[in-house]
């Protein structure tokens, strides 16, 4: 069940005066490196990277793409044009627009990402940070402000699973996420015992994905003009949940993702309701009021969009236990770091 779009739609216009940006900024993201070829229809091969020879193109894609629909790849895997004498890819990578650099991870073994970059970007009064993987070398350091299409770093193979990427797959890894938690390191260290976190708030886990394929795509339509804010508002529910929570980074970070309620606004606000697409990406909160909320769990889960579900399963954030769903172990760990 979805929260009705056209009352998101409305109650957002709020924000779009409020916040006093540009609706529809042209192109906010461009490649970030030399590939367009995800405009050539028929020719995905020669964008993206697929997991094996054998394997179609969309297991490089963004979605629940790999290991028959169960596992999640959360970004693109962009193939590289160039190679030197060895074989090994020269492709300048670019930042995907105007930015500052947040993190650079130098030490390849620490990291599935191998040596990555990430780069945090205000679009729309919405912050989105880009991430760019498995770099042979990066070219700039944590506190940088960089330009769209600036030279960040040198493709490579770089990571530390036990087989290498080959050189006929070499590509960058690119992500355009939400940050989940500024207190994540901490709640990591609470929740995770006995492992390690070696890239603080930049690990991958407090970076949900969001689809870049489509946005890329949506930038490219000549007739609908491309919102961040719009797609953002306009994603698939998955499901929908309260948690007993009145006070989080994420509210204030994507203020422009809050609904009003007037009877919250006059009674109190007690929780939120969450609307979630199947990365867990929180793209509705409404407040809710004590007289609104029934039960006392931290956590509720009011309804699941049973289509999205079969549709996207590999994130396991649900399960169905005969007529009736609940929370995982790994939703309700993310409704954890969400409120945290």
């Amino acid at each position: 069940m979805k929260l009705p779009r056209i009352c998101l739609l409305a109650l957002g216009g709020i924000f779009y005066s409020a916040l006093n940006f540009n609706l529809f900024a042209q192109t906010p993201f461009q490649f970030p490196t030399a590939n367009h070829a995800l405009y050539e229809v028929g020719n995905e091969l020669k964008f993206f990277a697929p997991t094996a020879p054998d394997k179609p193109w969309t297991t490089g894609s963004f979605g629940c793409v790999r290991s028959d629909g169960w596992q999640m790849h959360e970004g693109l895997d962009i193939l590289h044009l160039h190679t030197d004498r060895a074989g090994e890819p020269t492709d300048p990578v670019m930042a995907t627009a105007d930015g500052t650099v947040m993190y650079v991870n130098n030490k390849a073994s620490l990291s599935n990402y191998g040596r990555y970059i990430v780069i945090r970007h205000v679009i729309e009064g919405i912050e989105i940070y880009s991430l760019y993987a498995h770099l042979s070398m990066a070219s700039v350091t944590a506190g940088q402000t960089v330009r769209a299409g600036q030279v960040i770093a040198i493709m490579g193979r770089t990571s530390n699973t036990s087989e290498r990427i080959d050189k006929n797959r070499a590509h960058v890894h690119f992500e355009l996420n939400v940050l989940v938690n500024d207190n994540y390191a901490a709640w990591f260290k609470r929740n995770s015992a006995g492992e390690r976190n070696d890239h603080g708030e930049w690990n991958g886990q407090n970076l949900d994905g969001l689809d870049v394929r489509e946005i890329l795509l949506g930038e490219h339509n000549p007739v609908k003009p491309f919102s961040l804010l719009t797609f953002l508002r306009s994603q698939n529910e998955l499901c929908r949940v309260l948690v007993r929570a009145t006070n989080f980074p994420y509210l204030k970070r994507y203020a422009a993702l809050v609904l009003k309620n007037p009877k919250a606004d006059k009674e109190g606000i007690a929780g939120y309701e969450i609307a979630l697409n199947y990365n867990a990406v929180p793209f509705a909160l409404m407040p809710r009021a004590a007289s609104e909320i029934k039960g006392a769990a931290k956590f509720q889960l009011l309804s699941v969009n049973e289509a999205e579900y079969h549709a996207h399963p590999c994130r396991r954030l649900v399960i169905q236990h005969g007529s009736r769903w609940e929370l995982t172990e790994k939703g309700q760990r993310e409704l954890e770091m969400i409120t945290y």
